[in-house]
């Protein structure tokens, strides 16, 4: 199996505005949460973020942003750039990135390469190279304990890349010129490309520029064949389209094999559409997108089911959901794990938010931190005491007590339980 080369969207922070890396006096129009989460919902396989704090305040201010980054974002981060000590690399990991890099050019981060690789796994730490020169000392940074070459020169050329050719290291190059993609790609050990691209570019159309040019990128490729499914009378396939994130069902609509193969395509949901007669990109006049996320065929190959990210609202009506008519509920308990444990935690960052006189929540937040560590401590220890007893229900009640104050010591630590599950993931 061909193995896929990576297309990462790159770009800088500055201030909390993202900029261009081969022009970092230009800065992108759109928010910079929105552009990243925009990224990887275009088809970019992984951000390139490197941090052009100035000072530390900003640096602080750019980690914070690099993890909401992570949290918006279903694809790898990869960031660096303002590392004094081993500290910074450290938040750079633990903001969710996949490796923080180090730059070369600065003499103490090389000093500091060693001991972050064996601090955190050389898997961990990769090596900035600001231009072609520091290709001769790439031997140098892999012995110390970097994994990858990071290229900055945006300008890649024939010699450059014939110089790369004669290293041993695995690499990313940077560059703002797509004729240079395919020529970089081609080499075995460059593993990607980091674009410096402007804010409309869909990295899905590039990928599907290379493939034709027979490089391995990852994109949409279907197990089944469209004249595999079962059609109705129309000709057309009906497909149930998820949030994929809460699973709420956001609507019904139908595919004929020009739409499906679209989809794949794009990467956007495309749909036909039986009123107009015509295929129908979703979000195309509104903006309200849908970015593939997975596609499954129920067992009668009769059905799609998607699962999409959703740009603003899936109904006409304006409403999240075109299912947001209800007729007829009983009540129940949810005891979806996730959901309750999410639905807790939002009563508790309520309960933070907007004080309730008399909330036990309320007196926890007061006391502060200590207080809520105090408490942790001792249910833990409750739970040890419980395990030894032969009633389970005990183990469980105390359980449930210790999951109360660690949602509490989330709250006030700015923790979600987005930010353990995927940390869990990552693992």
């Amino acid at each position: 199996m061909m193995e896929c080369k990576k297309l990462i969207a790159g770009f800088g922070i500055r201030q909390g505005k993202a900029c261009r890396l081969d022009d970092l006096q230009v800065c992108y129009k759109e928010d910079l949460l929105s552009l990243a989460r925009y990224f990887g919902d275009s088809g970019a396989d992984e951000l390139f973020i490197y941090d052009l704090s100035d000072t530390e305040e900003d640096h602080e201010k750019t980690i914070g942003l690099i993890k909401e980054i992570v949290r918006l974002s279903d694809i790898p981060v990869i960031a660096g750039g303002r590392v004094r000590r081993l500290e910074d690399v450290k938040k750079y990991l633990y903001a969710g990135s996949k490796a923080a890099f180090l730059d070369a050019g600065d003499d103490d981060n090389v000093d500091l390469m060693k001991e972050a690789a064996d601090r955190f796994g050389d898997d961990k730490i990769y090596a900035y190279l600001p231009d072609s020169s520091y290709l001769n000392r790439t031997r140098e940074y892999a012995q110390l304990g970097a994994s990858v070459m990071i290229l900055g020169n945006p300008d890649i050329t024939e010699e450059i890349l014939f110089a790369i050719s004669s290293c041993e290291e695995h690499f990313l190059l940077t560059g703002s010129d797509e004729n240079m993609l395919s020529d970089s790609l081609k080499l075995d050990l460059v593993d990607g490309f980091i674009a410096c691209l402007l804010e409309d570019s869909v990295f899905m159309d590039l990928k599907q520029e290379l493939k034709s040019q027979g490089i391995g990128v990852d994109t949409f490729e279907s197990s089944v064949d469209f004249s595999q499914f079962k059609l109705n009378s129309d000709g057309l396939i009906p497909v149930v389209v998820q949030e994929y994130r809460t699973g709420e069902v956001l609507m019904l609509a139908y595919m004929n094999e020009e739409a499906f193969k679209e989809t794949l395509k794009s990467g956007c949901m495309t749909y036909y559409s039986r009123s107009r007669q015509s295929l129908w990109k979703k979000g195309e006049t509104s903006g309200h997108f849908q970015y593939v996320k997975a596609l499954s065929l129920d067992c009668d190959n009769d059905t799609l089911l998607a699962k999409v990210n959703q740009i603003g609202a899936a109904c006409h009506t304006g409403e999240q959901s075109c299912f947001h008519q209800s007729l007829i509920k009983k009540e129940f308990k949810d005891s979806n794990p996730l959901k309750v444990f999410e639905d807790v935690f939002q009563v508790i960052l309520d309960r933070k938010i907007n004080p309730k006189e008399g909330s036990y929540t309320n007196y926890l937040f007061d006391k502060g931190l200590d207080k809520i560590l105090k408490k942790l401590g001792e249910e833990s220890t409750e739970i040890i005491i419980a395990a030894k007893n032969p009633n389970p229900e005990e183990v469980k009640y105390e359980i449930s007590d210790f999951l109360y104050h660690m949602m509490v010591l989330m709250a006030q630590k700015g923790v979600t339980w987005e930010d353990i599950t995927r940390e869990l993931a990552n693992r």
